[in-house]
């Protein structure tokens, strides 16, 4: 059984780690397209697999491409450091180039025999049909106009957005069979009632196609005033409108009002267009900036901090002018909407044609009793998620008509009205099971803040933003050819390779082991929370090293060490107070021999023992000399205070988990200690330096921190290497990363040596391990020796100084020649000719040479 502690802690990774966070811009799209992939794979020279990834979440790529408001680029986190990626040019990059009509996946799931009726072929209405057909359904969409699209045709230029792409596009929902009746106005030619009779379900998507003009100025409905939505109706279904003159005034500073103003252009006969705007400034309209720029190259006349007065107009019953007068504020001091106006500074601008496009409304005569609730903005009434009716079960809305007021957004809500109207169709709850952040715009847990940089988060050096290219905006005025071309094959790459392919995941990409059993610790803790610790692999739990470097790397600083370090407990348990995997048995072999008194001696000081070394197992099983060399400097500056323990602190064995067996492993060393009297533990092991400084009752201090405090190196020692052709690097052994005194005393004594280094990468307390800790080469060798290369990676030269004795065999493990800082303390010049392997002198006859040394000192 775990601890409660760690147990709570576990939940807290599951519910905090941003490991499978999705990126800022695919949680900001309220279709969650992965972004972050697609991206990638156009970087990568891969079209057509991005494309592939695109079709996943969204079936009109190459609309979106040109008209989405990519809401996904607020939230781009490479916008922080100079400007977001242009995700859509590249959407419409892999679409133009890479889509191919083979590929679409038109499969549909086993008929249901439900009818639905979509009203409007809206984006909103045309991607409910296209989920509901996927789902088995036959859906009929009903298009009052002779054309599909709804607002995306008649309300967005054909500058901006070829029809010829919207049509193709389209041809989607044919291929899975939904049907498209066109020219067929409900409430005309079928009553809404009556549609509702005959099918299974409805969803109103009719989109806002009734424009607003502004009531309260005189002469507002003289002949030569239009709407907006009626001015780009037939702009897009013309290419010209009637009664136009030659001097246009658009009302707005909206993307509608820029649409307006530019498309006025490129009607035959208008020479000059004026937009009138409230905002003082262009940062502040409404607009976006490319839209509000494209219309300034184009020609338009932006008229700042004015409104509108009134519409003159002229004897012959025409109009003749627009007086307009400065605007001082927009808003109150309760930011309401709330124009102040200057009325002593006015002027009249001179055109014969005036554009509102100031706001439009639903057209909801279709419903002629008025069955279905509407807000009193004359959007229709429904739940927020599913967009079911709050008076009518049968009807759902999307879009325009719901609360969407992009081309984005109102797919996304046609999408969960299709997911509501299936479960509705099923008899199931609408409601049950579904998350809110998996269907619409939400803000991610992933955050990438500046001061976490340092945590590991590598953002690339500033990278300019790709533009497209463009048509000469005096030519591109002459015709309603597209404005923008897309990105080329070099401009694409370019730009995708900004994108910094945001994810934490900063633990997996540091800690090699969780990488071989899990995609992140929220998916692994998750499953140990499912399932129960004692149903897991115990190698997973056993080939932690102990280094903590997940933890060091983690933004949250989650404790990930002490949740294997339990579980290790727990698996002793269950097996009568032994480790249960057989590559630990040899382990115990051996820790048992290292704490009996054939491997063991004390020596007590000559009149009182103040300081006693304990050297430990690994450095007097390799350097049985320094051993003694080491009590003999202590003896030297410290006289006859000093005695030995030459005992295991049996820190492996509590490391495997084995509790109660090192309880009474250590019980034993300690006594040995407590029988010198001794005040003082000197260790040269760091994993003794941490077993004895939690346990033990005596104070401790590294041989390291002592030189450097009180005794100094050997006298005969003091500038030993100047000489020396070597350059070493420096391995900081992770159980004393964040004993800070260790790593400075370290590098003071090579400098009293007289030894050149050079510091290398991932050292004092971001140190990384070795390969050794956790006991991992017991029962995971390859994965130890993966860590080892890792770890020798990090070099900058091929000599390396440790101060832990496991740690300077791993280094010659991976190839480098490898010292112990005690070769140099006790030592001759060290010279690159002295290079050699140094671990096949490594064993527990070196322990007995040890202990024949110190018995020397015994009284």
């Amino acid at each position: 059984m775990l601890k409660k502690d760690i147990i709570d802690n576990m939940q807290n990774i599951v519910d905090n780690c941003m490991g499978d966070s999705k990126p800022a811009c695919q949680s900001a799209c309220p279709m969650h397209t992965d972004i972050k992939r697609y991206v990638r794979l156009i970087g990568e020279g891969n079209g057509e697999e991005a494309i592939s990834v695109i079709r996943e979440k969204l079936f009109l790529p190459k609309i979106l491409g040109r008209i989405c408001a990519h809401p996904c680029e607020g939230g781009c986190r490479r916008g922080g450091e100079d400007n977001p990626i242009s995700v859509a040019n590249l959407k419409r990059y892999a679409a133009d180039n890479f889509d191919n009509h083979k590929n679409w996946d038109i499969s549909k799931e086993t008929e249901t025999g439900k009818k639905i009726a979509v009203i409007g072929s809206g984006p909103a209405g045309a991607q409910a049909a296209t989920d509901l057909a996927r789902k088995g359904h036959s859906v009929t969409i009903y298009e009052k106009l002779d054309v599909v699209g709804g607002m995306m045709r008649v309300g967005i230029p054909e500058y901006r957005l070829p029809r010829n792409i919207i049509d193709e596009e389209y041809s989607f929902l044919e291929k899975l069979g939904v049907e498209i009746k066109l020219g067929v106005e409900i409430g005309v030619d079928i009553e809404f009632e009556t549609l509702k009779e005959e099918n299974d379900a409805v969803i109103l998507a009719v989109g806002k196609h009734v424009g607003r003009v502004d009531r309260r100025l005189e002469n507002h409905d003289n002949k030569g005033v239009y709407s907006a939505a009626e001015y780009l109706r037939e702009i897009s279904l013309t290419r010209n409108i009637k009664g136009t003159g030659k001097k246009v005034a658009v009302i707005g500073g909206g993307d509608v009002a820029m649409d307006c103003a530019r498309a006025s252009l490129r009607v035959e006969g208008v020479e000059e267009v004026h937009a009138v705007c409230l905002e003082s400034t262009y940062e502040i309209m409404a607009s976006s900036m490319h839209e509000i720029k494209g219309a300034l190259a184009e020609g338009v006349k932006i008229n700042l901090a004015v409104g509108t007065n009134k519409i003159i107009v002229g004897e012959d019953g025409k109009i003749s002018g627009l007086e307009v007068k400065e605007c001082i504020s927009i808003f109150d001091e309760d930011r309401r909407f709330n124009p102040k106006f200057n009325e002593e500074n006015k002027r009249i601008l001179d055109v014969d044609t005036v554009v509102f496009a100031i706001g439009q409304g639903v057209d909801s005569s279709f419903d002629k009793e008025e069955t279905i609730a509407k807000k009193g903005n004359g959007t229709f009434e429904t739940d927020e998620f599913t967009l079911q009716s709050t008076n009518d079960k049968k009807v759902f809305a999307a879009g325009d008509c719901a609360s969407s007021f992009v081309v984005i957004g109102a797919m996304s809500e046609g999408r969960r009205a299709a997911t509501s109207v299936d479960r509705f169709l099923k008899k199931e709850s609408i409601f049950e099971g579904r998350i809110k952040e998996d269907e619409m715009s939400c803000e991610t847990k992933l955050y990438m803040p500046t001061e976490y940089l340092s945590k590991g988060w590598d953002l690339a050096e500033k990278v300019e933003r790709v533009s497209v290219n463009e048509l000469n905006p005096s030519e591109r005025i002459k015709s309603f050819d597209e404005v923008e071309f897309s990105f080329t094959k070099e401009q694409a790459e370019k730009e995708a390779n900004r994108c910094l392919q945001c994810e934490c995941k900063l633990c997996m990409k540091e800690c090699m082991m969780m990488k071989e059993y899990t995609s992140c610790p929220k998916e692994l803790f998750k499953e140990y929370l499912e399932k129960g610790y004692e149903k897991m692999d115990m190698n997973i739990a056993y080939s932690c090293n102990e280094c903590s470097q997940c933890t060091i790397k983690c933004p949250n600083d989650f404790k990930i060490r002490e949740n294997f370090m339990d579980m290790r407990k727990g698996y002793v348990k269950a097996n009568d107070g032994l480790s249960p995997l057989s590559g630990h048995d040899a382990l115990d072999d051996g820790q048992e021999l290292e704490c009996s008194k054939k491997y063991s001696v004390t020596i007590k000081g000559e009149k009182k023992t103040k300081y006693v070394l304990v050297p430990g197992c690994t450095v007097s099983a390799s350097l049985p000399e320094h051993i003694e060399n080491t009590l003999l400097h202590m003896k030297e500056v410290l006289g006859e205070e000093v005695g030995a323990v030459l005992q295991c602190c049996a820190k492996p064995t509590l490391i495997i988990g084995e509790e109660e067996l090192f309880e009474e492993r250590f019980s034993r060393v300690q006594k040995e200690i407590d029988s010198t009297g001794a005040e003082i533990i000197v260790t040269l092991c760091p994993s003794c330096y941490m077993t004895y400084d939690e346990y033990a009752t005596q104070e401790v201090i590294s041989y390291w921190d002592l030189m450097k405090e009180k005794i100094g190196i050997p006298k005969d020692q003091k500038k030993v290497g100047e000489l020396s052709d070597v350059i070493f690097n420096i391995h900081d052994a992770c159980p004393t990363r964040n004993i800070g005194s260790h790593h400075e005393s370290v590098r003071w004594i090579l400098e009293e040596l007289g030894y050149n280094y050079e510091e290398m990468n991932n050292i004092k307390e971001n140190t990384r391990c070795c390969g050794v800790g956790g006991m991992l080469g017991c029962i995971n060798e390859n994965l130890y020796k993966d860590i080892v290369d890792r770890r020798v990676n990090d070099t900058t030269q091929d000599h390396i100084i440790s101060y832990c004795g496991s740690c300077r065999g791993s280094m010659e493990l991976g190839g480098l020649d490898s010292l112990h800082i005690l070769d140099l303390i006790h030592g001759d010049c060290y010279l690159k000719k002295d290079a050699k392997k140094r671990s096949g002198n490594y064993g527990f006859h070196n322990r007995l040479d040890a202990k024949k040394r110190l018995k020397k000192y015994k009284n």
